[in-house]
């Protein structure tokens, strides 16, 4: 199994910048990919960024271009650097990992953008 602990949620104004982190632990040489999705109240939650063992990152069209997912050791941690922050990102941000057995998900944090 592994474990997901995310950190570097809270509350920006628009046009800011936050660094979300997650640590995995447990069986992480089993992982093939880590993500992060997020869930805003009332919708279902969506794919942001994921990033492959190998490297190979992939982005929601809403956050290309101002979204840096990166691993600089990778399977142990990952990041989220997000700029340029809009209201309409505000929602719990989770860390997904993919193992060749299945997902393990972090508890989520909670970034808030205020116009």
């Amino acid at each position: 199994q592994v474990q997901l602990v995310e950190s570097g949620g809270g509350l920006v104004q628009a046009g800011g910048s936050l660094r979300l982190s997650c640590k995995a632990s447990g069986s992480i040489f089993s992982i093939n990919e880590m993500g992060w999705y997020r869930q805003a109240p009332g919708k279902q939650r969506e794919l942001v960024a994921t990033i492959t063992s190998g490297g190979s990152t992939n982005y929601a069209d809403s956050v290309k271009g101002r979204f840096t997912i990166s691993s600089p050791n990778a399977k142990n941690t990952v990041y989220l650097q997000m700029n340029n922050l809009k209201p309409e990102d505000t929602a719990v941000y989770y860390c997904h990992a993919l193992t060749i057995i299945g997902g393990s998900w972090g508890q989520g944090t909670q970034v808030t953008v205020s116009s």
